[in-house]
């Protein structure tokens, strides 16, 4: 990827201090008191207005999507007042604001507010109208720039060298910490992945995260940073210094920097669709850029933007390359699952990778910000909806729910299967809402995590059941929640720790592998439904690889087949391959070849695929492949209640026995209840010590409750303990004979009276 930069035609006579986009016309404004129109070629559009004093800083009034575009900015002037000056150049109000010049002013994400800051240090509040809400700030030296948090709650600015985000609720605490080694110029917040960016007179530019932490820091640069700018979509950003202007990615390595004749920059703007960016030089010039070059990857397919209307699409197999021309400017590529998607200002083109030439292709709404491909279907976010389409262009659903913001969208908090899609909600970060993909509605109740969910990221591989996401929070925890709704009976899933200190974490495409970076090494969970069954062979499914060569805060991008591919902080990207046999094995699981799968964990004679099996086997209630999975791997406990499991006469027997094996005891027992199986129901709650609810089951059912009352005065003995005087067990002793032959002859006539039931016969091998 790199920025293509050229100067535009018009130049301004004075020093240009801010710039901003609305649709595909750039305003300025300048030492000249003059706010100049630019068209996206870098010619002359006319004055806009001549203001009454020198104007510092200027931005846009925040609009919906491109058909509403705004019509107001504000702009932020040095006798210390701001103005809110209307598109066709009318000043709509004056308003003073601070004593000294105002150097920043930032309209909130909703356009309700706007926050100022000055030469006298202070930051304020103000609603739409221009009257003041609050004085947020009182610092003792100038603040130079100031950024709103994603959900508008917050405002964070500088201060000498510290970088301060303070709430707006006044009881609330504010964070401080020192950012650079020299005055802090800029600071910019991205309201999608809610990261810092940070620039200063130590000729630094700096990544931080929501809560000060450092994620990046530059080396010394060749001047001040005096510009710094997110893209919307929080993907890339912008750094400008003196003569110079950098085009960084998210986890802030430099994709390519450009020289200019522009002197500083001091003000970089990005239009909404992420595609080309403006930045105001000193000397009056003003630069356009164009982001060229992006790449996208799939197997063996790579698509290049190489000019703003063209994409190459080339096979590295075949090494043939297919050039793909568009009417309109390309906004964004995805490619997968055998299609490449392009978006253009005004369409979205549908190809499919064996046939170039014949492209489904529909009109769009709005700018596209983000794309998911899926197998089935793929997801399109702009700023107004999240909508699914299949890949003939047809809209199979837009999920929604309250207080939604579909711009904040982005690979880290929505995630797309073929029955499910899972979105985090923004309005309660510890909140993640499941949607059924082909209706829209919402699937049961949230999921609701402990702590903010920062990601998220559902499997792709098997039905419906089998479907459970990932989830990474704020502490950096790993957990796996199944999204499938219980059965009826059983209790809500609860999220299973993985692992900690995790940077990044992905599905495999083609089975249910799941690998992460965590603490330093690269995992991969063979077979991550263990969780759910048997979470004792967690660690037998899993591969554990060294992984300190990827350095700081590695994010893992592919996933396919064996072949993990991982990209560094420095952007290079590392490939590192897992074992093909777990692969081998899903697909011969998958045909129901059990035989098979005996025979290939014998030839390979490695435990945790012998252990992958066994669960695999448990899963598919195929006990006879788990009595020989768990032989090998010598887990003799597990063997021996496999064995025990099979001699169960009754169907509903063996699966409520599975089920407790998965450590659902409620749905074990509503299965055992359903089947009118009360002795086996009591019997397990007994095994559980759950004395007070297997004598509740016996009392209700009045059976067998000599036979509870007489095992509780044996366990009670056999502890050494007694009964409390309140005791339901002490009450219903009195009148109940305990005689253990009529016990024992009740039990072995439950037991015969189950072998003969209509449905019950013997475990089929």
């Amino acid at each position: 990827m790199r920025l293509q930069l050229t100067e535009g035609n018009f130049k301004h006579t004075d020093f240009v201090t801010a710039c901003g986009w609305v649709g595909n016309d750039l305003y300025t404004c300048c030492d000249d008191k003059i706010v100049h129109k630019l068209t996206s070629e870098g010619e002359d559009g006319g004055n806009v207005v001549t203001l009454e004093s020198f104007p510092t800083d200027m931005h846009w009034f925040p609009s919906a999507n491109k058909k509403q575009q705004s019509d107001m900015f504000a702009a932020a002037c040095s006798d210390g007042t701001y103005m809110l000056v209307l598109r066709n150049g009318r000043v709509e109000k004056k308003v003073d604001a601070h004593k000294g010049a105002v150097i920043a002013i930032k309209w909130n994400h909703e356009g309700t507010a706007i926050a100022t800051a000055g030469e006298d240090g202070v930051v304020k509040i103000w609603s739409r109208s221009g009257m003041l809400r609050s004085t947020l700030a009182q610092t003792d030296s100038s603040v130079y720039s100031l950024a709103w948090s994603p959900d508008s709650n917050s405002l964070c600015f500088s201060s000498g060298k510290e970088v301060i985000i303070k709430p707006l609720q006044p009881q609330a605490k504010q964070l401080m910490w020192k950012a650079h080694d020299g005055t802090v110029l800029k600071v910019d917040w991205n309201a999608v992945n809610s990261l810092i960016i940070t620039g200063g007179e130590d000729r630094k530019y700096k990544v931080w995260d929501s809560f000060g932490r450092p994620l990046f820091a530059s080396k010394p640069l060749e001047f001040s940073v005096t510009a710094v700018a997110w893209s919307p979509n929080g993907e890339l950003f912008g750094v400008g210094l003196y003569n110079s202007i950098r085009l960084c990615d998210r986890t802030g390595w430099t994709y390519s920097r450009e020289i200019t004749e522009t002197g500083s920059i001091s003000s970089i703007a990005w239009t909404s669709d992420c595609t080309q960016l403006a930045g105001a030089g000193s000397n009056g010039a003003v630069v356009f850029g164009q982001v060229l070059e992006r790449k996208v990857e799939w197997q063996n397919i790579e698509a290049l933007l190489k000019e703003t209307h063209k994409v190459l699409v080339h096979d590295i197999l075949s090494d043939m390359t297919e050039e793909l021309d568009f009417r309109d400017r390309v906004i964004g590529m995805a490619v997968g699952f055998g299609y490449l998607v392009v978006t253009t200002s005004l369409q979205c083109c549908i190809y499919l990778l064996q046939n170039l030439n014949t492209p489904h292709i529909f009109d769009l709404k709005d700018t596209v910000n983000y794309m998911q491909l899926g197998d089935k279907y793929f997801l399109m976010v702009d700023n107004n909806a999240l909508t699914i389409y299949s890949y003939e262009g047809r809209v199979i659903s837009q999920p929604k729910f309250q207080a939604m913001r579909p711009e904040v969208f982005n690979s880290q908090t929505v995630s797309l299967s073929p029955d499910c899609t899972v979105l985090i909600d923004h309005s309660d970060p510890k909140l993640v809402r499941v949607f059924e993909t082909t209706t829209g509605k919402e699937m049961g109740k949230p999921i609701q995590h402990v702590l903010d969910v920062t990601s998220v990221s559902v499997n792709r591989w098997g039905s419906s059941i089998q479907r459970k996401c990932v989830i990474q929070d704020r502490n950096r925890d790993l957990y796996v929640v199944p999204v499938a709704q219980p059965l009826q009976g059983g209790k809500e899933p609860v999220p299973f720790k993985l692992g900690t200190m995790c940077d990044s974490a992905i599905w495999n495409t083609e089975t249910d592998m799941l690998a992460a970076v965590m603490d330093g090494k690269l995992m991969v969970w063979y077979y991550p439904n263990v969780v759910f069954i048997d979470r004792d062979l967690v660690n037998q499914t899993k591969m554990t690889k060294d992984a300190s060569d990827l350095g700081k805060d590695p994010q893992l991008v592919h996933f396919h087949g064996t072949h993990v591919t991982v990209r560094r902080i420095d952007g290079a990207h590392l490939s590192s391959a897992v074992s093909p046999y777990p692969i081998a094995l899903y697909g011969i699981v998958a045909r129901n070849m059990w035989e098979h799968a005996i025979q290939l964990c014998r030839y390979v004679k490695d435990k945790t695929l012998w252990a992958c099996l066994a669960v695999m086997a448990l899963a598919e209630k195929e006990l006879s492949t788990a009595e020989v999975a768990f032989a090998a791997i010598d887990e003799v406990g597990k063997l021996q209640y496999v064995l025990a499991i099979k001699d169960i006469p009754t169907v509903e027997g063996r699966n409520a026995e599975l089920s407790l094996w998965r450590r659902r005891p409620d749905e074990a027992e509503h299965i055992l209840l359903g089947a009118k199986l009360i002795y086996r129901a009591i019997d397990m709650n007994m095994r559980l010590f759950k004395w007070d609810r297997a004598l509740e089951l016996a009392l209700h059912h009045q059976t067998h409750v000599d036979t509870v009352l007489g095992m509780r005065a044996r366990y009670m003995a056999g502890m050494g303990r007694q009964e409390d005087e309140a005791s339901a067990f002490l009450k219903y002793k009195e009148g109940v004979e305990i005689n253990w032959d009529v016990i024992k002859k009740k039990i072995e006539a439950e037991n015969e009276k189950e072998a003969n039931r209509p449905g019950a016969r013997p475990y089929q091998e």
